[in-house]
């Protein structure tokens, strides 16, 4: 176990309090020639316990709940077998999934092998400019609980016209919601009687169902042999996921108390930085959020996670820009 050094900022004082009177024309112009920020970039590091492996690599005998049933065992058997409409190992096709199975560590994947089409219901909901009590409209709550689900993704499409700000695209679709194609006969938005209009939230919204098209692939899931030891998943791993490695040696005292009070805790600076918490964000390879414009240099927003390895540890990192911006 290391020796626990000084607080950072016990560490930093007494040299401070030296150089404080002989410096301050030069931080003087150090801080015109720089562009301040009043807000501060706040580190979070979280130890992860075990290997990248126990953490990425799931078992044949114990696949994720996501996966498609029975598609792991097609892909290593090269077994007939296709999914329509959705990946079999997961929806984002830029994250590689790996299987362990009797000595040999696989990528699966999947790749299009057909198209098909079908026909479904899209509901939308456009808003009416009149009080509740002013129209006949049934309130979304009478609705069976299906069409109640509908209902809420279809309002937040609704909600989002003309407005700044978000749409949950993995629910809406088409500007709405559509109806999947099994339990729409649980439906009253589709049958014969359904209304034109309904209250929700307050508000009164015209209800419009069309029977669209769409055109879906055919995946077929696949399985490739990578690695038949641990040490070489291990590196397959640390190649995709870690951002950074470096050790105690690599950075100041002054730099290492920065990582452990970033773990305890967390730790925040304004720009511009000290050279200790510079040297970090070097040595995380993180040098956009260091000069000039911070945010559009840096090209991640207010906030980044991922991964780094120091002293032989893995750490999910945590940056991200804290209080407000004048």
């Amino acid at each position: 176990m290391r020796d626990a050094l000084p607080s950072r900022r016990a560490f930093l004082a007494g040299g401070l309090a030296t150089v404080t009177s002989a410096s301050a024309g030069c931080l003087g112009l150090f801080q015109d020639s720089e562009p301040t920020d009043p807000r501060e970039l706040q580190l979070g590091l979280d130890q992860s316990s075990g290997t990248l492996r126990e953490r990425y690599v799931f078992d044949r005998e114990d696949p994720p709940t996501y996966w498609v049933d029975g598609a792991i065992e097609a892909a290593l058997t090269d077994e007939s077998f296709t999914v329509t409409g959705r990946r079999p190992f997961g929806p984002r096709p830029e994250e590689s999934e790996y299987v362990h199975d009797e000595g040999t560590y696989y990528q699966v994947d999947a790749v299009v092998v057909d198209e098909t089409s079908d026909v479904r219901p899209v509901l939308r909901l456009s808003t009416v400019d009149a009080e509740p009590t002013e129209v006949d409209a049934i309130s979304a709550e009478t609705l069976p609980e299906f069409d109640q689900q509908a209902v809420d993704v279809a309002w937040k499409a609704a909600r989002a016209r003309g407005n700044v700000g978000g749409v949950p695209w993995g629910l809406v679709q088409r500007g709405g919601f559509v109806y999947p194609a099994e339990g729409s006969d649980r439906s009253r938005l589709l049958g014969a009687d359904a209304p034109d209009r309904i209250e929700y939230r307050g508000n009164v919204y015209a209800v419009t169902v069309a029977r669209e098209t769409f055109h879906r692939p055919v995946y077929r899931p696949t399985a490739h042999a990578v690695a038949t030891t641990e040490g070489r998943m291990e590196a397959i791993l640390r190649a995709q996921l870690v951002d950074a490695r470096f050790d105690r040696d690599d950075v100041s005292d002054a730099a290492h108390e920065i990582i452990l009070e970033a773990t305890q805790t967390r730790y925040a600076e304004s720009h511009p930085y000290s050279t200790e918490y510079r040297d970090l964000l070097r040595a995380m390879h993180k040098r956009g959020y260091i000069d000039g414009n911070i945010e559009k240099d840096a090209g991640l927003g207010d906030s980044h996670t991922g991964t780094i390895r120091y002293d032989d540890i893995y750490y999910e990192y945590h940056l991200r820009f804290v209080g407000s911006a004048e």
